[in-house]
């Protein structure tokens, strides 16, 4: 996900730079939403190891 989102924030800043303005913005819509997925998504495991780190020990 973050792999994408990084994506689409470079293919944002060149559409932007070239005036293509539709394109930037629909390219960092995309990205925002990627990098909020990522977010929720790591947060969610980091909860998950350490709570199974914890029944380990």
């Amino acid at each position: 996900m973050l792999k994408l989102a990084i994506l689409f924030a470079v293919i944002s800043v060149v559409a932007g730079f070239f005036g293509f303005t539709r394109v930037s913005s629909g390219a960092a819509g995309i990205a925002k939403i990627c990098f909020f997925i990522f977010l929720i998504l790591f947060v969610v495991f980091l909860v998950i190891a350490i709570t199974a780190g914890s029944l380990v020990l």
